[in-house]
């Protein structure tokens, strides 16, 4: 399942859909990213961030990533949510929620795609600090662990 949402969303709630689906489970491991209140690299105080994306488009690619995932491991679901709109510091934006017969495939599957959804998704994030807003670039290590998952393939 994806969702794209202004909302703010509840990993106990997700967590429990998923458990009632009962069938095949024998582990849950769940990725909440948060918006942080700092920029590390340039040193800045972070006020707030706009979350933008392209409708259907981010969709589309999120479920893509979903396929890829239950295409290289054994999963029983998947529940990706990212929000979008003006996030203050620690609100949290992306929730992935990964079901399997066996923990590794959960873990190794949870990061797959949070690392894809990285590069892939077409998100565009502005932050506001306390020297000026600017958009947020890809992170080099974020394309190099997409890159070694690609290799993997």
């Amino acid at each position: 399942m994806v969702k794209i949402q202004k909302e703010d969303f509840s990993i106990e709630k997700m967590t429990t859909e998923i458990k009632a689906l009962g069938s095949h489970i024998g582990a849950i491991v769940s990725f909440i990213g948060y918006v942080r209140d700092f920029d590390v690299s340039e040193n800045k105080i972070l006020l707030d961030m706009h979350l933008e994306h392209y409708p259907g488009m981010t969709e589309k690619v999120l479920n893509d990533i979903e396929k890829k995932a239950f295409s290289r491991w054994d999963l029983s679901a998947v529940t990706i949510v990212h929000r979008v709109g003006v996030l203050k510091s620690n609100d949290p934006i992306v929730a992935v929620i990964v079901a399997s017969p066996h923990r590794n495939n959960a873990f190794d599957a949870c990061r797959f795609i949070i690392d894809f959804l990285k590069t892939e998704a077409p998100f565009w994030k502005k932050e506001s600090t306390d020297s000026g807003d600017y958009w947020v670039d890809d992170k080099k290590s974020d394309l190099k662990q997409k890159q070694s998952w690609d290799n993997q393939s």
